[in-house]
């Protein structure tokens, strides 16, 4: 065995050990009514695991630590079989919010996230511009308001050391032992998808550290194939969904029709993102009803948006204090005026090869 791996299950279990010291509560509800539920399971390298129901380790941690989520009154909504009830709207901070560059105004941001409600953040360990890290940034607020926060994350690798390197990292940089929620960033295409299933691939990584309890619930992301996102909800037990809407020029497939209706037949939590992009290519739209448009779609539960300010911050507290879904006849029209927008592919990442996080 490496040594890598060795330091690496030497990590994890320190990870496991500390989520013990830092959460002696167990069964504990949140303002929302939800109950972390209490549960175990010991802590193990890919070789030496314990299956479920086995002996209990000294080292096993309850299923998620205390909690203190607050709304502060925005309308929330059970994210799918997770139970968890979380704002309509998440924190999106990926390239907007690396494009700030005065940290101060960063935190200020992250702060006013939380004194306004918006419990859901959303980052991803390759969330960086130059200098700028995202999860460092997020790691800063975290470390004195960690319960107060629903901590999403994402990895690259596809290979089962990989994405334990990059958690290991990612833990490190966001100051905490323990992940809400952990995705596959870009379910790209069915090839990409039987080698994230490989045996010893990412996703048997993926669900020993779910099994560890080191992440709460395990998801993926895509933006491109449809059909490769709905077979993802097929073939794996995932329990969130995070997926543009057709927004690029190379998609393939009907994401509103297809994917989105997979991953609600399996009662995934389903979260869209890049909702207010088209405003930046066609004029005479405005944020609030690009955001009023996703929330309606069926099956949607909230949509995650990029935040760069807390004026943005306090614009979309407002609309979700107010909000309304938008008629079938606002539907037709929004969509028509989106049409030259799904044809185009005028931004960098519309264009075929982009990544999401790259250049953020």
């Amino acid at each position: 065995m490496s040594r890598s791996r060795i330091r690496r299950r030497e990590f994890l279990k320190t990870m496991a050990a500390a989520a013990v010291v830092a959460a002696p509560l167990r069964g504990t509800a949140s303002p929302a009514g939800v109950l972390s539920p209490a549960g175990s399971s010991p802590v193990a390298s890919r070789n030496g695991a314990v299956p479920l129901g086995g002996r209990r380790s000294p080292l096993s941690p309850p299923l998620s630590p205390s909690f203190a989520y607050d709304a502060k009154g925005l309308p929330t909504v059970t994210l799918g079989k997770t139970g968890l009830a979380v704002p309509r709207i998440g924190i999106g901070l990926g390239s907007r919010f690396c494009a700030v560059t005065d940290e101060d105004t960063a935190q200020a941001i992250l702060h006013a996230a939380l004194d306004h409600g918006f419990y859901y953040w959303d980052t991803a360990y390759n969330y960086t511009n130059k200098t700028i890290v995202s999860e460092e940034r997020l790691g800063r607020a975290l470390e004195t308001r960690r319960k107060e926060v629903f901590l999403a994350t994402k990895f690259e690798e596809r290979t089962y050391d990989g994405v334990m390197r990059q958690l290991e990292r990612s833990l490190k940089r966001l100051r905490t032992d323990h992940l809400d929620l952990y995705q596959v960033h870009l379910v790209a295409s069915m090839a990409d998808l039987d080698t994230l299933g490989l045996p010893g691939g990412a996703l048997d990584a993926l669900r020993k550290i779910k099994e560890q309890k080191i992440a709460r619930f395990i998801g993926f992301t895509g933006h491109v194939d449809a059909a490769a996102m709905a077979e993802a909800t097929r073939r794996h037990d995932f329990d969130t969904m995070l997926i543009a809407l057709n927004h690029y020029e190379e998609r393939r497939g009907d994401f509103e029709g297809g994917a989105i209706p997979a991953a609600a037949s399996r009662k995934m939590g389903i979260m869209i993102i890049k909702s207010i992009r088209p405003r930046e290519t066609v004029a005479g739209l405005a944020a609030a009803d690009l955001i009023r448009y996703a929330l309606t779609l069926p099956l949607v539960h909230s949509a995650v948006v990029g935040t760069d300010s807390v004026d943005v911050v306090r614009k979309n507290a407002a609309l979700l204090r107010d909000f309304r879904p938008l008629t079938p006849e606002e539907m037709t029209r929004l969509s028509i005026k989106l049409e030259p927008f799904f044809a185009g592919n005028a931004l960098p990442w519309m264009r075929p090869g982009y990544r999401d996080g790259e250049g953020c």
